[in-house]
């Protein structure tokens, strides 16, 4: 099985979650995907919901989305969300599958700061979805590892999609459809009293509203 995880803290889950991943599993032709709520994450400032509310919110996004699951893995646990920690587990308990770890070309950028992130790669593939406004100049350290582990472009053909037969170790480019959302801007735009519909699936949007969440 190919299997996909997106990490995040999800504080709110918006469009730009979820249609990046939507677009990753079908270029690639995974099985699934899985969306992992942070709890304790070693990068950002600490939600302003509780492990619990986000993970509530990510189980009704996975009720509605076909092949998406809600993995809580990270918050079982009481110590910073490494990813190296993570994925190491995951394989544990997924040896015969394919991961594939998803994120931005901001943070594949900033990798070297990530917690043993050489490791990342005995356990999983990385995805590395092309965001505007983030470009890996050529002198960048990045740029002879994204060269080196790089796979050509996923074209919409399911067996092309399927051609590697490494386990781990690669890394997917995959250019995805624009999005100017943040996480931010939907809890700013809910402090003023306005409401994001174009931004949150209407079951995000429908829990924020009945907990009363994001507030002045």
């Amino acid at each position: 099985m190919r299997i996909g995880i997106l990490g995040g803290t999800f504080d709110p889950i918006h469009y730009g979650h979820i249609r990046p991943a939507i677009e990753v599993k079908h270029a690639l032709a995974l099985d699934k995907i899985l969306l992992m709520p942070n709890h304790i994450p070693p990068h950002k400032h600490q939600p302003n919901l509780t492990t619990a509310q986000r993970l509530n919110m990510v189980a009704d996004i996975c009720s509605q989305l076909d092949g998406f699951e809600l993995c809580d893995i990270e918050a079982k646990r009481d110590t910073p969300s490494y990813t190296v920690v993570t994925l190491e587990q995951l394989k544990a308990l997924h040896p015969e599958d394919e991961l594939f770890f998803i994120m931005g070309m901001d943070s594949f950028i900033q990798l070297q700061s990530w917690h043993e992130w050489q490791r990342l790669f005995d356990f999983a593939h990385l995805v590395v979805c092309q965001r505007p406004g983030w470009q890996l100049d050529a002198t960048h350290p990045m740029q002879q590892i994204l060269t080196a582990r790089s796979q050509a472009p996923q074209e919409t053909h399911e067996e092309h999609a399927k051609s590697t037969h490494k386990n781990s170790g690669q890394i997917f480019p995959v250019t995805i459809t624009p999005q100017d959302i943040s996480s931010t801007q939907i809890r700013e735009q809910l402090a003023k009293g306005e409401i994001p519909v174009d931004l949150l699936m209407p079951v995000t949007l429908d829990y924020i509203q009945n907990q009363r969440l994001y507030l002045p």
